[in-house]
């Protein structure tokens, strides 16, 4: 009798294999369509392997979208503010980018070498980076504009860029670190000749043109005594974003054994979060400390 029963479950495992066998080639052959041609004229675009893959959003039209929100001149806190908030849901959400960059309008995001996400194509880089970045900026736009409306969506373009090797990824933030101190000593100088010297924005430009950089301090220094040395260091450096832990404190109820209601108790968790500093990143000093950033494990 169970060698009866045993041929019994046999056959009936070997005619379920056979059902599933033809509904899965079925359902391949269904799945097709005399139209699927067209993905033949999707373009590669994979990144190329084992580089650094960087993706830069700039603001659309910014200088119009600062004026229509009355943001603050030379620089606006709370616009930069918003940025880096922008940035840090971004690499909340794309645990991949290893370190990011902003200045003014435009933040830039790096991806581990050895990242596959979404197979390293160049378009999901960027699309996913622009989408979540700029919903981010509608979605937190209050917390920081309490008082402004926003009248319109902001736009983002981005680009994606591969560096191969860390040196060249390294000139890249050095390149973004230097244009932010030499736009924001130019518009420091710009607005203080507009704004305390009653210059219009034609003459402090005629002004300032083929000035240096030693000038433009000197101008600032002894016309306006502002030692540009002192100037905030988010206006002149930007902000640099890194993963860190924090502490974090938090209120938990918990009941004990012996007791018929719970207490509420602050409890301190750690937990590794996008921290933003503002350093100077052309030198070595901050790689030495943060030696991980460039880490081909990182």
């Amino acid at each position: 009798m169970w060698a009866s029963c045993n041929v019994e479950v046999r056959d009936c495992l070997a005619a379920v294999s056979v059902t599933l066998r033809w509904c899965v080639r079925l359902g391949a052959t269904m799945a097709k369509s005399k139209f699927e041609y067209v993905r033949d004229f999707e373009a590669d675009d994979t990144c190329l392997a084992h580089c650094w893959v960087v993706v830069r959003l700039d603001g659309r039209n910014f200088h119009r979208f600062a004026e229509k929100h009355h943001f603050a001149k030379p620089n606006d806190s709370r616009a930069l503010h918003l940025m880096t908030k922008c940035a840090q849901t971004v690499m909340e959400e794309l645990e991949d980018i290893v370190i990011a960059y902003g200045q003014s309008d435009e933040y830039s995001f790096v991806f581990k070498r050895k990242s596959n996400w979404f197979k390293r194509r160049a378009s999901k880089f960027m699309t996913h980076v622009a989408s979540q970045f700029a919903s981010s900026y509608v979605f937190y736009w209050r917390d920081y504009f309490k008082d402004q409306h926003l009248l319109y969506p902001p736009g983002f373009d981005g680009r994606v860029v591969v560096y191969p090797s860390n040196q060249i990824l390294r000139d890249y933030l050095s390149w973004r670190q230097a244009d932010c101190h030499i736009n924001n000593l130019y518009n420091t100088v710009f607005w203080a000749l507009i704004q305390q010297s009653g210059l219009t924005p034609i003459q402090a430009q005629e002004r300032l043109q083929g000035t240096l950089a030693a000038e433009k301090n000197e101008i600032l220094f002894s016309e306006f005594n502002i030692n540009y040395n002192n100037e905030p260091p988010m206006y002149r450096k930007g902000t640099v974003l890194i993963w860190q832990k924090v502490d974090e404190v938090m209120t938990k109820e918990v009941k004990l054994p012996a007791e018929m209601e719970g207490k509420t108790m602050a409890v301190t968790r750690t937990r590794t979060k996008p921290v933003p500093l503002h350093c100077d990143i052309i030198g070595d000093a901050f790689w030495k400390e943060h030696p991980e950033i460039l880490d081909e494990d990182s």
